[in-house]
Protein backbone atom coordinates (compact mmCIF):
# COMPACT_ATOMS: atom_id res chain seq x y z
CA UNK A 1 0.00 0.00 0.00
CA UNK A 2 1.12 3.52 -1.06
CA UNK A 3 2.11 5.72 2.29
CA UNK A 4 0.31 8.69 2.18
CA UNK A 5 2.04 12.29 4.02
CA UNK A 6 0.98 15.48 3.03
CA UNK A 7 3.50 17.74 1.96
CA UNK A 8 4.79 20.62 3.79
CA UNK A 9 2.26 23.92 3.63
CA UNK A 10 3.41 27.34 5.14
CA UNK A 11 2.59 31.29 5.01
CA UNK A 12 6.15 31.33 4.23
CA UNK A 13 6.90 30.80 0.05
CA UNK A 14 10.77 32.18 0.26
CA UNK A 15 13.75 32.57 2.49
CA UNK A 16 12.94 34.22 5.87
CA UNK A 17 13.01 38.23 5.34
CA UNK A 18 14.84 38.24 9.23
CA UNK A 19 17.05 35.24 8.33
CA UNK A 20 20.31 37.26 8.38
CA UNK A 21 19.71 39.63 11.31
CA UNK A 22 18.58 36.23 13.75
CA UNK A 23 21.63 34.03 12.69
CA UNK A 24 24.21 36.63 12.98
CA UNK A 25 22.38 37.93 16.25
CA UNK A 26 23.32 34.84 17.55
CA UNK A 27 26.31 33.86 15.98
CA UNK A 28 27.68 37.02 18.00
CA UNK A 29 26.15 35.86 21.15
CA UNK A 30 26.46 33.64 23.88
CA UNK A 31 23.88 31.22 25.12
CA UNK A 32 23.06 31.48 28.87
CA UNK A 33 20.50 28.90 28.97
CA UNK A 34 20.94 26.44 31.95
CA UNK A 35 21.60 22.77 30.87
CA UNK A 36 19.31 20.42 32.17
CA UNK A 37 20.73 17.48 34.46
CA UNK A 38 19.08 14.67 32.92
CA UNK A 39 21.35 15.61 29.49
CA UNK A 40 24.16 16.09 31.45
CA UNK A 41 23.96 12.16 32.65
CA UNK A 42 23.46 11.21 29.30
CA UNK A 43 26.16 13.03 27.71
CA UNK A 44 28.43 11.78 29.95
CA UNK A 45 27.25 8.12 29.71
CA UNK A 46 27.68 8.26 25.79
CA UNK A 47 30.47 10.02 25.64
CA UNK A 48 32.20 7.57 27.91
CA UNK A 49 32.14 4.45 25.03
CA UNK A 50 34.18 6.57 22.50
CA UNK A 51 37.03 4.58 23.17
CA UNK A 52 38.99 7.32 20.93
CA UNK A 53 37.17 6.45 17.51
CA UNK A 54 35.68 9.21 14.90
CA UNK A 55 32.82 10.14 16.41
CA UNK A 56 29.17 10.92 14.24
CA UNK A 57 26.10 12.27 15.44
CA UNK A 58 23.12 11.23 14.63
CA UNK A 59 21.09 14.07 15.44
CA UNK A 60 16.99 13.39 16.26
CA UNK A 61 17.20 9.80 15.57
CA UNK A 62 14.14 9.04 15.79
CA UNK A 63 13.48 5.03 16.36
CA UNK A 64 17.31 4.43 15.61
CA UNK A 65 16.89 2.80 12.20
CA UNK A 66 19.35 5.92 10.76
CA UNK A 67 21.95 5.06 13.93
CA UNK A 68 22.50 1.63 12.71
CA UNK A 69 22.40 2.28 9.23
CA UNK A 70 25.24 4.69 9.96
CA UNK A 71 26.85 2.09 12.25
CA UNK A 72 27.47 0.00 9.96
CA UNK A 73 28.06 2.04 6.93
CA UNK A 74 31.12 3.77 9.04
CA UNK A 75 32.36 0.79 10.81
CA UNK A 76 35.42 2.72 11.86
CA UNK A 77 33.66 5.20 13.80
CA UNK A 78 31.20 5.61 17.05
CA UNK A 79 28.55 6.73 16.28
CA UNK A 80 25.49 8.57 18.77
CA UNK A 81 21.63 8.64 18.33
CA UNK A 82 20.24 11.29 20.03
CA UNK A 83 16.24 11.86 20.49
CA UNK A 84 13.86 13.30 23.03
CA UNK A 85 11.37 10.58 22.72
CA UNK A 86 11.58 7.87 24.62
CA UNK A 87 8.40 6.36 22.83
CA UNK A 88 10.26 6.89 18.97
CA UNK A 89 13.70 5.39 20.85
CA UNK A 90 11.17 2.47 22.17
CA UNK A 91 11.13 1.04 18.96
CA UNK A 92 14.39 0.27 18.77
CA UNK A 93 13.66 -3.25 19.15
CA UNK A 94 12.01 -3.55 15.69
CA UNK A 95 15.04 -3.31 14.14
CA UNK A 96 18.33 -5.87 13.81
CA UNK A 97 20.73 -4.37 16.47
CA UNK A 98 23.56 -6.80 15.76
CA UNK A 99 23.88 -5.27 12.49
CA UNK A 100 26.40 -2.44 13.46
CA UNK A 101 29.80 -3.87 13.05
CA UNK A 102 31.30 -4.52 16.48
CA UNK A 103 28.27 -2.40 18.54
CA UNK A 104 30.42 0.46 17.46
CA UNK A 105 26.95 2.87 18.43
CA UNK A 106 24.80 3.75 21.03
CA UNK A 107 21.55 5.52 21.18
CA UNK A 108 20.18 8.27 23.90
CA UNK A 109 17.19 9.70 25.13
CA UNK A 110 18.64 13.48 25.39
CA UNK A 111 17.81 16.94 24.75
CA UNK A 112 19.49 17.91 21.33
CA UNK A 113 20.13 21.65 22.41
CA UNK A 114 22.06 20.84 25.60
CA UNK A 115 23.66 17.65 24.31
CA UNK A 116 25.39 19.89 21.27
CA UNK A 117 26.47 22.36 23.95
CA UNK A 118 28.06 20.23 26.21
CA UNK A 119 29.39 18.27 23.00
CA UNK A 120 31.05 22.11 21.58
CA UNK A 121 31.83 22.91 25.34
CA UNK A 122 34.09 19.60 25.58
CA UNK A 123 35.96 20.64 21.77
CA UNK A 124 34.44 17.25 20.76
CA UNK A 125 34.76 17.12 16.76
CA UNK A 126 32.63 15.60 14.75
CA UNK A 127 33.70 13.18 11.73
CA UNK A 128 30.54 13.43 10.15
CA UNK A 129 26.96 15.11 11.89
CA UNK A 130 23.57 13.86 10.32
CA UNK A 131 20.59 16.12 10.69
CA UNK A 132 17.85 13.67 8.99
CA UNK A 133 14.55 15.24 8.48
CA UNK A 134 14.29 17.65 11.46
CA UNK A 135 10.98 19.24 12.09
CA UNK A 136 10.80 22.59 9.57
CA UNK A 137 8.68 24.56 11.75
CA UNK A 138 7.62 26.00 8.67
CA UNK A 139 4.84 29.03 10.13
CA UNK A 140 6.27 32.04 9.05
CA UNK A 141 6.90 33.35 13.09
CA UNK A 142 8.43 29.79 13.73
CA UNK A 143 11.75 30.56 12.06
CA UNK A 144 13.53 30.85 15.53
CA UNK A 145 12.81 27.11 16.62
CA UNK A 146 14.71 26.15 13.12
CA UNK A 147 18.09 24.86 14.02
CA UNK A 148 19.75 27.47 12.29
CA UNK A 149 17.46 30.26 13.30
CA UNK A 150 18.29 28.97 16.94
CA UNK A 151 20.48 30.01 19.40
CA UNK A 152 22.28 27.14 19.36
CA UNK A 153 23.33 27.10 15.49
CA UNK A 154 26.74 28.57 16.45
CA UNK A 155 27.38 25.25 18.67
CA UNK A 156 26.32 23.23 16.08
CA UNK A 157 28.68 24.48 13.95
CA UNK A 158 31.50 24.41 16.28
CA UNK A 159 31.40 20.88 16.45
CA UNK A 160 32.77 20.55 12.62
CA UNK A 161 32.70 17.32 10.44
CA UNK A 162 30.88 16.71 7.50
CA UNK A 163 27.33 17.72 7.81
CA UNK A 164 24.55 16.50 6.25
CA UNK A 165 20.95 17.40 6.64
CA UNK A 166 18.16 16.42 5.03
CA UNK A 167 14.29 17.96 4.78
CA UNK A 168 11.07 17.92 1.85
CA UNK A 169 11.00 21.61 2.58
CA UNK A 170 13.42 23.09 -0.12
CA UNK A 171 12.86 26.65 2.61
CA UNK A 172 14.37 24.64 5.23
CA UNK A 173 17.61 23.49 2.97
CA UNK A 174 17.79 27.19 1.40
CA UNK A 175 17.49 29.03 4.62
CA UNK A 176 20.99 26.53 6.11
CA UNK A 177 22.65 26.84 3.10
CA UNK A 178 22.24 30.61 3.39
CA UNK A 179 22.99 30.83 7.78
CA UNK A 180 25.81 28.93 6.82
CA UNK A 181 27.41 31.07 3.96
CA UNK A 182 26.69 33.60 6.77
CA UNK A 183 28.92 32.02 8.83
CA UNK A 184 31.76 31.26 6.95
CA UNK A 185 30.89 28.26 4.99
CA UNK A 186 30.11 27.04 1.92
CA UNK A 187 27.54 24.08 0.88
CA UNK A 188 26.25 22.63 -1.47
CA UNK A 189 22.25 21.23 -2.11
CA UNK A 190 21.06 18.41 -4.08
CA UNK A 191 17.80 16.09 -4.65
CA UNK A 192 18.02 12.97 -3.19
CA UNK A 193 17.83 9.99 -5.71
CA UNK A 194 15.17 7.52 -4.13
CA UNK A 195 15.02 3.81 -5.30
CA UNK A 196 11.75 1.72 -4.18
CA UNK A 197 11.46 1.99 -0.04
CA UNK A 198 15.50 2.47 0.63
CA UNK A 199 14.79 5.21 2.45
CA UNK A 200 17.93 5.59 5.20
CA UNK A 201 15.34 6.76 8.12
CA UNK A 202 11.47 5.69 7.50
CA UNK A 203 10.31 9.50 7.37
CA UNK A 204 12.42 9.66 4.08
CA UNK A 205 10.37 6.39 3.03
CA UNK A 206 7.48 8.08 3.44
CA UNK A 207 7.90 10.92 1.73
CA UNK A 208 9.19 9.45 -1.34
CA UNK A 209 6.18 6.83 -1.27
CA UNK A 210 3.99 10.08 -1.23
CA UNK A 211 5.32 11.49 -4.50
CA UNK A 212 7.54 14.26 -2.81
CA UNK A 213 10.98 15.43 -3.60
CA UNK A 214 13.36 14.94 -1.04
CA UNK A 215 16.55 17.75 -0.15
CA UNK A 216 20.03 17.23 1.03
CA UNK A 217 22.42 19.79 2.00
CA UNK A 218 26.11 18.40 2.64
CA UNK A 219 28.42 20.78 4.03
CA UNK A 220 32.36 20.37 5.49
CA UNK A 221 32.69 22.41 8.71
CA UNK A 222 36.54 21.69 9.43
CA UNK A 223 37.14 24.10 6.78
CA UNK A 224 36.68 27.94 6.37
CA UNK A 225 38.75 31.19 6.19
CA UNK A 226 36.16 32.91 7.65
CA UNK A 227 34.05 31.03 9.93
CA UNK A 228 32.69 33.75 13.02
CA UNK A 229 32.45 31.17 15.66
Amino acid sequence: MKSISRSVTSNQLTVHDDLATVVNKHLNSEFKKPIAAHTTDAYQAAIAQINNRKLILDSGCGNGKSTLAIANQYPDAFVIGIDKSSHRIGKLSSHNQSDAAAQNYTIIRADLIDFWRLSANDNLQLHRHFILYPNPWPKKHHLKRRWHGSPVFKQLLKLGGQLELRSNWPIYINEFAQALTLAGFDSRSSKISMQQDNGITDFETKYHLSGQTLWQLTANLDISSNIKV
